[in-house]
């Protein structure tokens, strides 16, 4: 079983900054892709930024700029820099990463975060 916990969500005025952290724990063999999805009130998840096992970065447009994804695979963990906050970047912000929990031929699953809410005031 793999387990990811979030942290560094909160409240932050718009123009500010807020780091987002999510490590995982478990029986992981390995980790793959990983990502940032986020959900606004009323609103469907999206994706916000990934990273994938060959190191390619995507960004949605309307954080490109402005947040930056990184990965610590020693730690399992990825991170979202994001700075110049907006008041539609609220939301609750989750982590996914994949990760294989079995032999080197075993598959790989999607495990997701609890979320992290975070607002921004104007």
């Amino acid at each position: 079983q793999v387990e990811l916990v979030e942290s560094g969500g909160g409240l932050a005025q718009a123009g500010g900054s807020l780091r987002l952290s999510c490590v995982a724990s478990g029986s992981i063999k390995s980790i793959g892709a990983v990502a940032w999805h986020r959900q606004a009130p009323g609103a469907q998840r999206e994706l916000v930024a990934s990273i994938l096992s060959s190191g390619h970065i995507d960004y949605a447009e309307s954080v490109k700029g402005r947040f930056t994804i990184s990965r610590d695979d020693s730690k399992n963990a990825v991170y979202l820099q994001m700075n110049s906050l907006k008041p539609e970047d609220t939301g609750i912000y989750y982590c996914k990463q994949r990760a294989r929990t079995g032999p080197a031929w075993g598959q790989w699953d999607d495990y997701w975060g609890q979320g992290t809410q975070v607002t921004v005031s104007s």
